[in-house]
């Protein structure tokens, strides 16, 4: 367990390695309430969000989410998030725990005198647990709690929502993730998340179902190439930087940041997200196993320093060491190599995802992220 965001988080239950693998092969359960989520709400919400956030808000039909950037007039992203479109004039803005206050204060300090908008953090009473895995669907539909709804949940899109009335509160059902298989995410009240989260280990016992900590989260997404903040994502770069250029909407609108963005992006983005695969070192014919390039271990064209590590590991699945890094885009690529312990070693620009994602219709799967 370590500290995270205010929480107690764990790290790993059963270890990194099984845990990974009930995701990719089964279904694993996360606790993500350290999640934070702002309710918005009136008349004005949607064309008040559409000018804060980087990808185009309005326009989103009830029961879909858009995933987004906000960022601050320099281009910098404040955070990346989910929006959510419950209702016709309501809103759910998901952000990261870290980001929580950075974001409800951007959002309180924009609110003031919009008109027809309420904002209401949630984040205290709201618990989220997320189910991933290829038999999601199939734990889901034993829920008790959503016997009555299974027509509903069960024929959610990709980024599609859902929001149930019960006794206790609204749930509210999802499909996104942040892992590459299929997947949900269940909001809840405080007082309802231990009995779900007893009887999703309960009921998907003979399924291999498996609790999922931080560090197994960590490496499910960076197979797929997702960002996460204060890696791939930073108040000190731009979404272009970031490799989620793809989720910028620019012709048409206007938002915070969207001139640096447009200033950029006819300039030539400076620098990219690429992925990289280490290589080990060849001595006296052996070939020895390749480190592990972690976050901010520079990377070196030739001489030249032209970037930095924002995410590596060695990747459950594909058993080999790779990196996400921040690089130049004028680089040469000839002879890449990243500096680990005073020494370097040889790397290659590789495709990202570094896995092929198993979600129909994701977006980022679909439009992949540049390698340039």
């Amino acid at each position: 367990m370590v500290p995270f965001a205010g929480f107690e988080m764990p790290v790993q239950y059963a270890g990194v390695a099984v845990e990974h693998a009930a995701v990719r092969e089964r279904v694993g359960l996360f606790d993500i309430t350290h999640m934070g989520e702002i309710h918005v709400r009136g008349g004005g919400a949607e064309a008040w969000l559409d000018g804060l956030a980087a990808n185009r808000i309005a326009g989103t039909t009830p029961g879909r989410i858009v995933y987004t950037a906000m960022c601050a007039s320099d281009g910098g992203v404040i955070d990346d998030m989910l929006i959510y479109r419950l209702a016709e004039a309501h809103w759910l803005v998901v952000c990261n725990a870290a980001n929580r206050g950075a974001v409800t204060d951007w959002l309180a300090e924009h609110a003031r005198g919009a008109a027809d908008v309420e904002l209401d953090d949630a984040s205290d009473r709201t618990a989220m647990i997320a189910v991933q895995g290829p038999s999601s669907p199939e734990l889901l539909a034993r829920l008790e709690a959503l016997a009555d709804e299974g027509d509903r949940t069960s024929a959610l899109d990709f980024y599609g929502a859902c929001v149930l009335s019960r006794a206790d509160g609204d749930w509210i059902v999802s499909r996104t993730g942040y892992t590459g298989e299929r997947g949900y995410e269940l909001y809840v009240p405080w007082d309802a998340a231990r009995p779900l989260w007893e009887e999703l280990l309960d009921r998907g016992n003979d399924l291999g179902v498996a609790p999922i900590g931080l560090a197994a989260r960590d490496t499910l997404r960076f197979e797929m190439g997702y960002s996460l903040y204060g890696h791939e994502l930073s108040r000190d770069w731009t979404p272009l930087e970031a490799g989620i250029g793809w989720s910028v909407r620019l012709k048409n609108r206007d938002f915070i940041g969207a001139d640096a963005l447009r200033a950029q992006k006819r300039d030539g983005v400076p620098r990219r997200i690429a992925g990289l695969e280490v290589r080990g070192e060849t001595a006296a014919g052996r070939t020895r196993p390749a480190p592990i390039a972690r976050q901010e271990t520079p990377v070196y064209a030739a001489d030249r320093k032209v970037g930095f590590v924002t995410s590596g590991t060695k990747s459950p699945t594909l058993n080999r060491s790779l990196a996400l890094a921040l690089l130049d885009t004028d680089r040469d690529e000839t002879e890449l190599a990243v500096e680990i312990r005073g020494k370097r070693y040889p790397a290659a620009a590789t495709s990202v995802p570094f896995l092929a994602p198993r979600v129909k219709g994701d977006p980022r799967a679909e439009r992949g992220r540049p390698n340039p």
